[in-house]
């Protein structure tokens, strides 16, 4: 699958960007809320917990938090699935034990035209590793071992792919310190963009054809915020 309107989708990408848009009061809001909502998933294989920001929880919350981002973003439609009553979710909170692997947030259906994902760090130890190459399929986690590659996803699941590698070997002094959780091999041909260290009462804004991953850093988890939008 390839995005259909590429042209439109490139247009609106740009560099990686660090905006303040939270009061201390407003993230202390949004981890409140991460404690009351449901937990939709608990991936043991990547050992971390995720759940969705469902509406009405935190009214008062729900319309800060779209409207701040409407400030930074301009407008936007939500692309977070929808919950069970059929409302737009508003993110995906994602505590993570282990480093996530390399991958693309990059959507399901090729009509959309992805725009942005914003992530806002709800706990200080962490970053996230931005590669120069950009993805416009599928959202896919990227492998190069032979089994993962012969996954099958569902719907609403990341496909597999080996497609992102190429000829130049990985650069071994920043594989030892920031990926030594990868594969070396699975790095041939990437390389690094932006490397964002996370800060809390910060957001980043990125381009949803972005791969990228976590760093190795992680002292005992990472909490975090993540919204997907598109036009």
């Amino acid at each position: 699958m390839k995005h259909i309107h590429l042209d439109k989708i490139k247009s609106l990408e740009g560099p990686p960007k660090k905006v303040n848009i939270f009061s201390d009061k407003e993230i202390e809001m949004i981890k409140e809320l991460y404690q009351l909502l449901p937990e939709r998933t608990y991936n043991k294989k990547q050992n971390v917990k995720k759940k969705a920001w469902e509406q009405n929880y935190n009214k008062e919350l729900d319309k800060i938090y779209f409207n701040k981002l409407r400030e930074v973003l301009g407008d936007f439609k939500m692309d977070n699935l929808k919950s069970k009553t059929g409302e737009d979710l508003y993110g995906l909170f994602h505590e993570s034990f282990k480093p996530l692997p390399i991958h693309v947030d990059s959507g399901f259906n090729p009509e959309d035209i992805i725009y942005k994902q914003i992530v806002t760090p709800l706990a200080p130890i962490g970053d996230t590793v931005f590669f120069k190459k950009r993805w416009y399929g599928r959202s896919t986690t990227f492998t190069v071992d032979p089994e993962e590659l012969k996954f099958k996803p569902k719907a609403d699941q990341n496909d597999r792919s080996n497609q992102h590698l190429g000829e130049k070997e990985f650069d071994k002094e920043i594989h030892k310190k920031y990926l030594s959780h990868l594969d070396i091999n699975n790095l041939r041909g990437m390389e690094i963009e932006y490397i964002y260290e996370w800060k809390v009462g910060e957001s980043l804004i990125i381009d949803r054809s972005h791969i990228h991953c976590a760093s190795t850093r992680i002292k005992e988890k990472k909490l975090g915020l993540t919204t997907f939008t598109k036009k």
